[in-house]
C-alpha cells in the first residue's frame, strides 16, 4: 500500500481559523440576544426569523469551531481516521439545519400575513443595520477559508445569508415606516426562508456525498480505470473504490491483475508511478493497491462488497 499525503493547511492557518470563528460567535450571540428583545418590542416577525437564524449560526458556528478543533486530534487504535471527518459532520448538521428553520420560518409567516399586526419600524431598522455590520464584518473574517473548507463555508454562508436576510429587513423597516405596508414583514420572512433552503440545499447534497463515501463528481472513474490498465505490467483494473474522506483527501482502493508473477520490488515501482500519475493527474493524494496474478474471481470495475 502506498500514500501521498497532501496538506494544505498549516497549524498556524488553522489557529487563525480558530479564532475568526470565536470572533463570529461573539458576534453573533450579541446580535442574536438584541434581535429578540427588539423583535419581541416591535412585534417584528421578521426582526424574530433574523434572530432565530442568527441563534442557528451561533449554534453553526460552535459546531464549526469544535469540528476544527477535533481534527487536530491525532489518529489511534480505536480512531484509526482521527476526526478528519468532523468537519464534513459540521457541515451536514449546519446545512440541515438551515433548511429545517426555513420550514418554520415558512409556516409563520404564513400566519402572520393573513393577520398583520403594526410593528415599530424604527427598532426594525436600528436593529438590522447593526445586523449587517456585525455578519458583515463576520463574513470577511471566513470568506477566505470558506472558498478551501466546506466546513468553514457552511459557517461562511449561514453569516452570509443572515446578513442579507439583515438587508432585507431594513428595506422592510422603511417600507413599514413610511408607507405603513406591515404586510411586508410576512413577505421578507418567507422570501428568508425560501433563500435559506436554496442556500442549504447544495451544501446538504454535497456533505452527504462526502458522508456516503460517494466518488467526487470530479473523478472520472472509467477514465482512471482505462489508463491505469494502459500500464505495460497491468493486466485489469478491477474492484476499485474512490472516495473523498475530508476536504483534503480523496482515497483510490482497486485490485490489480498483473502480467506476470513480478516480485514485491517490481509493484513498488509501479506503485510509485501509479501514485503519481492520479495524483497529478487527479489530486487524490491516497492510493491503496492489492496486486494479484492469475487470481480468479470478479474483474468487473465495480465489484459490491
Amino acid at each position: 500500500m502506498g500514500h501521498h499525503h497532501g496538506h494544505n493547511h498549516t497549524h498556524e492557518h488553522s489557529d487563525l481559523k480558530g479564532r475568526n470563528l470565536v470572533i463570529s460567535i461573539i458576534l453573533n450571540i450579541g446580535i442574536t440576544t438584541a434581535q429578540v428583545i427588539g423583535g419581541i418590542f416591535s412585534g417584528s416577525l421578521a426582526l424574530l426569523s433574523d434572530a432565530l437564524h442568527n441563534f442557528t449560526d451561533v449554534i453553526s458556528l460552535i459546531i464549526s469551531y469544535v469540528a476544527n478543533k477535533l481534527t487536530k486530534k491525532k489518529a489511534s487504535f480505536q480512531k484509526t481516521f482521527g476526526f478528519k471527518r468532523a468537519e464534513i459532520l459540521a457541515a451536514f448538521i449546519n446545512a440541515s439545519a438551515l433548511i429545517i428553520i426555513a420550514v418554520l420560518l415558512i409556516i409563520e409567516a404564513i400566519k402572520r400575513f393573513q393577520n398583520p399586526e403594526e410593528i415599530q419600524s424604527n427598532l426594525v431598522i436600528w436593529l438590522s443595520i447593526i445586523a449587517i455590520l456585525g455578519n458583515g464584518f463576520s463574513v470577511l473574517l471566513l470568506k477566505k477559508d470558506a472558498q478551501a473548507n466546506m466546513n468553514m463555508k457552511s459557517a461562511y454562508l449561514h453569516l452570509f445569508t443572515d446578513m442579507m436576510a439583515s438587508v432585507a429587513v431594513l428595506l422592510g423597516g422603511l417600507l413599514m415606516k413610511y408607507y405603513q405596508l406591515y404586510w411586508v414583514d410576512s413577505v421578507l420572512t418567507f422570501a428568508i426562508a425560501i433563500y435559506l433552503i436554496w442556500m442549504g440545499f447544495d451544501l446538504l447534497k454535497d456533505s452527504t456525498k462526502v458522508l456516503m463515501l460517494f466518488t467526487p463528481d470530479t473523478i472520472p472513474v472509467k477514465k482512471i480505470v482505462k489508463e491505469i490498465n494502459a500500464f505495460d505490467s497491468i493486466n485489469n483494473v478491477h474492484h476499485v473504490h474512490i472516495w473523498q474522506l475530508n476536504e483534503d483527501e480523496i482515497h483510490l482502493e482497486a485490485h490489480i491483475d498483473f502480467n506476470e508473477d513480478i516480485t514485491l520490488s517490481q509493484f513498488d515501482e509501479v506503485l510509485r508511478d501509479i501514485e503519481d500519475f492520479v495524483l497529478e493527474k487527479y489530486q487524490i493524494n491516497h492510493v491503496n493497491i492489492q496486486p494479484e496474478y492469475g487470481k480468479e474471481g470478479p474483474k468487473d470495475i465495480i465489484v459490491q462488497d
